[in-house]
C-alpha cells in the first residue's frame, strides 16, 4: 500500500471527464435536433412560424422549472443513477419526437425532454467536484463545455444528411436510440473515485484538492433565499447578462437552420463545413474566454477585470449578429454569425464568475438561480422570433432583437455587477 501511495497518480479522472463530455454533447444534440428537423417537419406537419416558436420554447418551460427538483433528485439518488436515468429518459423523449403527429404531441415530448435533461449540468458539476482537485476544475469544465459546441459543429452535417436520407422522423429515432445505448454505457462505466481504478496516489491528489467528498452543511431551500440572492448586484447583473448571452445560443440551437434555409436559401448538405463555422467559432470562444480570464487575473490581480472584461467583450461581439440584416453575400453572413457565436462562447465564463461570488453556504442554490435566469432565454427567445417571423415574414426583427440583448447584457455587467467579490446572505 505504501508503494501504491508513493506511485505516480493514475489518470482515471480523465476517463470520467470523457464520459461527461460525451453525455453533454448528447444533451445539446438532443436539444438542437429539432432545429435541424424543423425545415422538413414544418412542411410535413403544416406548422406556422409562431407555432414552431412555441414548440421550440416548450423545452425550456420544464427545463428551467426542473432545475431545483433535478438537484434534489441528484442529492437523493447519487451521480451514477441520476445521470443514467436522465440520459435514458431524455433519449426516449427524443425518439418519441419521431412519432409526433402534430403540435400537441410535439409540445408534450418537448416538455418531457426538458424535465429529463434538467439534472445534466448539476450532475456535471458534482462529478467535477468529486473527481477533480480545485486547480483542475476550471480546465475540466472548459473541456465538457466546449464539447457541446464541437459536437454540434461536427454532427450537424451528418444530421442534415440523415434528414435527407431517412427523413426527419428517422433522425429523431436514430438519435434517441444512440442516447439510450450511451445511457447504459454510463451505468456500467461510471464509478465513484473510491470504487474506480484510480490508485491511492490519484485519490490523495483529488482529496488534497478538495475533491472526493460532497460539501457539508447544505442549507435548506427557501424562496426567501432566492430573493436575497437576486438582491445582490453581482448575481442579478450576471444573471441578466447570462440571459442575454443565452439568447444568442438559443437562436443557433433552434432557428438558425431555418434562417439559412428560408431567409438565405442555403442548403446544409451542399454548403458542408461552411455553415458549421459558427459552432466551431463558439468552441474557440469558450476556450479563449477561460484563458483570457486567467491571464488577466494573473497580470492585473483583479478578479473584476479578469472575469468581467471577457464577458463584456463577448456580449458586444454577440450583438454584431444584427449586421447580417444588411448583407447580401452569404459568405459575409456566415462570418458575422461566426463572430457573434464566438462572442457567445466567451459568455460561458459567467459560470466562473458566479462561482467566485456565490455565498459559500449557498453555492448550489446560487447556481440554480443563475441557470434558471439563463434558461428563461430558452422560453422567451424562440417565442419572440416565431411571432416576429409570423408577422413580418422576415428574420430582420429577430436578429435586431438578439443584437439588442447583447448590448443589454454588456451594460448589465458594466453597470450592475460591480466588484467581483463573494457575497453573504442574512441567515436570520
Amino acid at each position: 500500500m505504501v508503494a501504491d501511495t508513493a506511485a505516480r497518480p493514475t489518470r482515471a479522472r480523465v476517463g470520467v471527464l470523457g464520459l461527461i463530455t460525451l453525455a453533454t454533447m448528447l444533451n445539446y444534440l438532443d436539444r438542437a435536433v429539432l432545429g435541424v428537423a424543423a425545415p422538413a417537419m414544418t412542411d410535413d406537419l403544416s406548422l406556422e412560424p409562431a407555432m414552431l416558436g412555441v414548440i421550440f420554447s416548450a423545452f425550456s418551460w420544464t427545463y428551467a422549472a426542473a432545475q431545483i427538483p433535478g438537484g434534489l433528485l441528484l442529492d437523493r439518488l447519487g451521480t451514477r443513477l441520476t445521470y443514467a436515468l436522465s440520459l435514458i429518459s431524455w433519449s426516449v423523449f427524443t425518439l418519441l419526437h419521431g412519432l409526433a403527429t402534430g403540435v400537441a404531441s410535439l409540445v408534450t415530448f418537448r416538455l418531457g425532454l426538458g424535465i429529463a435533461e434538467a439534472p445534466c449540468f448539476p450532475t456535471n458539476s458534482r462529478v467535477l467536484g468529486t473527481w477533480f482537485p480545485q486547480v483542475e476544475r476550471a480546465r475540466a469544465n472548459s473541456v465538457y463545455a466546449v464539447g457541446q459546441y464541437v459536437g454540434l459543429a461536427f454532427f450537424s452535417p451528418v444530421l442534415f444528411w440523415v434528414v435527407a436520407v431517412a427523413g426527419w422522423r428517422g433522425l429523431f429515432i436514430g438519435v434517441g436510440i444512440l442516447g439510450v445505448i450511451y445511457g447504459l454505457v454510463w451505468l456500467v462505466a461510471y464509478k465513484e473515485p473510491q470504487q474506480s481504478r484510480a490508485n491511492q496516489a490519484e485519490l490523495k491528489l483529488i482529496a488534497d484538492g478538495g475533491g472526493l467528498a460532497a460539501p457539508a452543511g447544505v442549507s435548506r431551500f427557501s424562496w426567501r433565499q432566492v430573493g436575497q440572492l437576486l438582491g445582490k448586484r453581482q448575481i442579478l447583473g450576471a444573471s441578466i447578462g447570462q440571459f442575454c448571452g443565452n439568447s444568442t445560443l438559443v437562436f443557433f440551437l433552434t432557428w438558425f437552420p431555418t434562417y439559412l434555409a428560408n431567409e438565405r436559401q442555403m442548403d446544409w448538405i451542399k454548403s458542408g463545413v461552411f455553415v458549421v463555422l459558427p459552432y466551431i467559432a463558439a468552441s474557440a470562444g469558450v476556450l479563449l474566454g477561460g484563458v483570457l480570464s486567467d491571464l488577466l487575473i494573473k497580470r492585473t490581480g483583479s478578479a473584476s477585470i479578469g472575469r468581467k472584461l471577457p464577458v463584456v467583450a463577448g456580449l458586444l461581439l454577440a450583438s454584431t449578429i444584427v449586421l447580417a440584416n444588411y448583407l447580401d453575400n452569404n459568405v459575409l453572413v456566415i462570418i458575422v454569425m461566426s463572430i457573434a457565436f464566438f462572442g457567445q462562447g466567451m459568455v460561458n465564463l459567467g459560470w466562473t464568475l458566479i462561482s467566485d461570488v456565490a455565498p459559500l453556504s449557498h453555492i448550489g442554490l446560487t447556481g440554480g438561480v443563475f441557470n434558471l435566469c439563463a434558461n428563461l432565454a430558452g422560453i422567451i427567445t424562440p417565442l419572440v422570433i416565431g411571432v416576429v417571423l409570423q408577422i413580418t415574414g422576415s428574420f430582420y426583427g429577430a436578429l435586431a432583437y438578439i443584437g439588442a440583448l447583447g448590448l443589454v447584457g454588456a451594460a448589465a455587467y458594466v453597470f450592475i455587477v460591480g466588484d467581483v467579490v463573494r457575497v453573504t446572505l442574512d441567515e436570520k
